[in-house]
This record gives C-alpha cells, sequence and structure tokens, in this order.
C-alpha cells in the first residue's frame, strides 16, 4: 500500500514548553506555590461543577493564567492571547 505524502507536517514545531523553561527560572517556584493553594481549593472547585454536560476549561488553568497576566502586568485578556506566542515557554509549562 502506498503511503499518502503529509504537506502540512513541516508546518508544525513540536517542543516542549517545559524543556524551554529554565530550572532556576523563577516561575517554577511560583508555579508550585500556586498548585498547592490549588489542590487545597479542590473540593470547592469540584462542587460548583455538575456531572453531566460540555467539559469546560479546567479553572485551575483558568486561575494560572490570570495569574501569570498579573505577574507580566498585561493589561488584559486579550493583551495576553496576542502576546501568547511570546510567552507560550512559560505559561506552556503552567497548564
Amino acid at each position: 500500500m502506498r503511503g499518502e505524502v503529509d504537506p502540512q507536517a513541516h508546518l508544525f514545531a513540536y517542543f516542549s514548553p517545559d524543556a524551554r523553561v529554565p530550572p532556576d527560572h523563577p516561575l517554577r517556584s511560583i508555579k508550585a506555590y500556586a498548585e498547592a493553594a490549588l489542590s487545597r481549593i479542590d473540593a470547592e472547585l469540584e462542587a460548583l461543577y455538575g456531572a453531566t454536560g460540555r467539559p469546560s476549561i479546567p479553572p485551575e488553568r483558568l486561575l494560572k493564567g490570570q495569574l501569570l497576566v498579573a505577574l507580566y502586568s498585561i493589561r488584559s485578556d486579550r493583551a495576553f492571547a496576542s502576546s501568547w506566542t511570546t510567552t507560550c515557554c512559560f505559561a506552556g509549562s503552567w497548564t
């Protein structure tokens, strides 16, 4: 059987954002504090969501994204989304 050429494979770059963040970067320790705090309120967050319906974005991801917005002094969620490509190396390891 003859294989097909995937013309779009070269359009994508595959990398681990976590591998690009230096081990001693301050965001790593902040992430540990944020995850510890979010784990303490996990039961309260779970109670807010129903068992049926379409899955939502985990609130932990949304809250960690808001923390990045605050840490980087980005003026709005829209500005954060537009600057995502420049901050994805740091923010990607948070999700």
